[in-house]
C-alpha cells in the first residue's frame, strides 16, 4: 500500500493545488522552491517523501496539507480535501 501511496503523491499535490486555485509558479513561490523542482514532485519524476525534510515541509505547508498525515498516507485521491480530511478546510 504505501508504494501506491508514493505512485499518488503528485496527483494529490495536483489536487491540493488546484483546490487551492494555484498554478505551478505560484505553489512552488509559496513554497519557496524553483517550479522545477515543484514539477518534477508533481509529476511524480521526484518523490516528496523521499525529498529532504525542509523541502517537504515547505511544499505541504504551501498546498495547506498536514505532515503528518502526509507521511502516514492518509490522503487518497478519492478523499475529498475538506474540512473533514487532515489539513484540510473548506474555507478560502
Amino acid at each position: 500500500m504505501l508504494n501506491e501511496i508514493k505512485q499518488d503523491e503528485g496527483k494529490i499535490l495536483l489536487a491540493a493545488r488546484k483546490k487551492h486555485g494555484l498554478t505551478q509558479q505560484q505553489a512552488a513561490d509559496k513554497a519557496r522552491i524553483t517550479i522545477r523542482h515543484y514539477q518534477m514532485f508533481e509529476s511524480g519524476e521526484r518523490k516528496l517523501s523521499t525529498s529532504s525534510f525542509i523541502t517537504a515541509s515547505k511544499v505541504l505547508e504551501a498546498l495547506e496539507l498536514d505532515l503528518t498525515a502526509f507521511a502516514r498516507g492518509e490522503y487518497a485521491l478519492d478523499m475529498p480535501m475538506n474540512e473533514n480530511t487532515p489539513g484540510g478546510n473548506d474555507e478560502h
